[in-house]
């Protein structure tokens, strides 16, 4: 498949009129479900950010909500340890509990009532965050890793991807125990091909556009 260079304020301004030409954001009164999905590495969150400016100026409220605010509880997180890579791609995400409190309200026919976050990882407790009502046409911009491959129900899905030696280098020390469950991803979810749309991004300064047919 064809890859083209784009700027990072380019890539932004193109996923936002993505994002806007969906049949729901077009109709202006469904929601839209968008998930930027990455390694930590690749910072997912700092795109999703960046869109929602440009969504607003659209005519688009957008609310952000991280994975990472869906993790499970320590005790089944780390059943087998702190550092199973398997556990990691297979246990930490509690996607029922995304699907239920985030994506599941944002149906047709839904009540728009989202909450942000459920779990802190850190406390390991119950972050007791209100809900958010987010308004008929608005988008729902939801980051993390390992999301793809979990039929979670999303319009757009972006990957943000990362060469192996990137991930590697990019991979804060004390996590690289991390990498398999990366590789693990690579070669069963394939997210590259699983995604509406994928950027190369070794270099966030300078990513690269997958185009396909």
């Amino acid at each position: 498949m064809p890859i083209r260079p784009i700027s990072p304020d380019r890539l932004v301004e193109l996923l936002a009129d993505r994002i806007t030409a969906l049949p729901g954001a077009r109709a202006g009164d469904r929601w839209v479900r968008v998930a930027v999905d990455g390694a930590a590495a690749a910072r997912p969150g700092e795109l999703a950010d960046a869109l929602v400016e440009p969504l607003r100026l659209r005519g688009r409220p957008a609310l952000r909500v991280a994975a990472a605010g869906f993790l499970r509880p320590a005790s089944v997180r780390l059943e087998y340890g702190k550092r199973d890579a398997d556990a990691f791609h297979d246990l930490w995400l509690d996607d029922r509990a995304l699907a239920r409190e985030v994506l599941d309200p944002l149906e047709p026919g839904g009540t728009g009532r989202v909450l942000p976050s459920l779990w802190d990882p850190v406390t390991d407790r119950a972050t007791r965050a209100p809900y958010t009502a987010l308004a008929p046409g608005g988008v729902l911009l939801l980051d993390g890793a390992l999301l793809l491959g979990r039929w979670l129900p999303l319009e757009l899905t972006v990957h943000l991807a990362l060469s192996p030696a990137a991930l590697a280098r990019r991979t804060a020390t004390g996590e690289e125990w991390t990498l398999p469950a990366f590789a693990r991803y690579e070669s069963e979810t394939v997210p590259a091909e699983a995604a509406d749309v994928t950027v190369r991004y070794d270099d966030p300064r300078h990513p690269a556009l997958v185009e396909r047919g």
